[in-house]
C-alpha cells in the first residue's frame, strides 16, 4: 500500500470533501428530476399537456434549506464546515438539515484518501475514485427512493470496462463476462423468486448495478461480492427488523449492499479474494 504524505492526502481529502457536496445535489435532485421527466412522458403518452414547472436541474435552483427554501448563504455551505457551524439547522427556519449531507461530504472525503494511499495519484486512480463516488450515490438514492437511475449504472458499467481496456487490457475478457454474469445471476434470481412467491423480489436497477461490478472487478470475483453484499444485508436486515418490529415485512433495498460490498471489492479486493481462496481450498 502506497502511504501519501500530508501533501498529498491533505488536498486529496480536500477535494473530496467538494466532490461529496456535488453529490448531495446529485442525490437529492436526480430523482426528482427523473420523477418530472416520467410524468410528462406519462402525460404525453395520454396526450395531455405538460405540466409546466420553474427550472429545475443540477444547477438550478441555488442551494437552499428544503423547508423554506432561504437560500443557503456561501459560508454556509462550505463541505461538512457550514452544517457544523450551523450545528445542522437552517440559519433562517431553525429547521433541522438532515445528517446526510455531511455523511456524505466525510465519505467522499475518506474514499479520496483511501484511493490515494492505495493507488496513488494516477490516472488509474481518479478512474476508481470516479467508479467510489457513484456507488456513493447510487447507495443514498436507493436507500431514499428505491431508484437505481440508469443515468448512473449504465456509464458506471461503460466506465469499468474503459478502466480495463486502459489499464488492465489483460482483464477486459474477464470484465466483458463478469458484466454479462453479473446481470444473468440477479436476472435469474428475480425470476425464479417471482415463479416460487408471486412477488418481486428486487428491481431491474440491481441487475444493472451488479452488472457495472462486474465490469470492474471482472467474473471470478462476483461470488464473494454477493456473499459479501448479501451477508452485510441479512444483518442489516435483522439487526433493523430486531429493533423496528414494524419494519417487518417491509422492503430492504439492495443497492447499498451491493455498492458497499462493490468498495471492498474496488478497494481491498485483491486481499480478500487470497483469503477467500484460502479459504475454500
Amino acid at each position: 500500500m502506497y502511504l501519501p504524505s500530508p501533501l498529498e492526502w491533505a488536498p486529496a481529502l480536500l477535494l473530496g470533501l467538494c466532490f461529496g457536496s456535488f453529490l448531495n445535489v446529485v442525490i437529492t435532485r436526480l430523482p426528482v428530476m427523473l420523477m418530472r421527466r416520467w410524468r410528462n412522458e406519462a402525460l404525453a403518452s395520454l396526450e395531455f399537456p405538460a405540466e409546466t414547472a420553474p427550472r429545475f436541474n443540477l444547477a438550478t435552483p441555488g442551494s437552499m434549506c428544503p423547508r423554506c427554501e432561504h437560500p443557503i448563504a456561501w459560508h454556509d455551505n462550505l463541505p461538512l464546515l457550514g452544517w457544523l457551524k450551523r450545528r445542522g439547522k437552517c440559519a433562517n427556519c431553525q429547521s433541522p438539515i438532515s445528517a446526510q449531507y455531511p455523511l456524505v461530504e466525510l465519505m467522499g472525503g475518506l474514499l479520496a484518501v483511501a484511493v490515494v494511499a492505495l493507488y496513488g495519484i494516477t490516472a488509474s486512480a481518479l478512474f476508481i475514485y470516479a467508479a467510489c463516488l457513484t456507488l456513493l450515490a447510487l447507495a443514498v438514492i436507493d436507500f431514499r427512493t428505491y431508484l437505481l437511475p440508469d443515468m448512473l449504472t449504465l456509464p458506471l458499467l461503460w466506465a469499468g470496462l474503459l478502466y480495463q481496456l486502459l489499464f488492465q487490457p489483460i482483464m477486459l475478457p474477464s470484465a466483458v463476462i463478469g458484466a454479462m454474469a453479473g446481470y444473468l445471476i440477479l436476472w435469474s434470481f428475480y425470476w425464479l423468486f417471482k415463479l416460487l412467491t408471486g412477488k418481486e423480489g428486487m428491481g431491474f436497477g440491481d441487475f444493472k448495478l451488479l452488472a457495472a461490478l462486474g465490469a470492474w472487478v471482472g467474473w471470478p470475483m462476483l461470488p464473494l461480492l454477493l456473499i459479501v453484499s448479501a451477508g452485510i444485508g441479512a444483518l442489516v436486515g435483522l439487526a433493523a427488523q430486531a429493533s423496528s418490529p414494524h419494519l417487518r415485512g417491509q422492503p430492504l433495498p439492495f443497492g447499498p449492499f451491493l455498492a458497499l460490498a462493490g468498495w471492498v471489492c474496488l478497494l481491498a479486493g485483491d486481499e480478500l479474494m487470497a483469503l477467500y481462496t484460502s479459504l475454500l481450498y
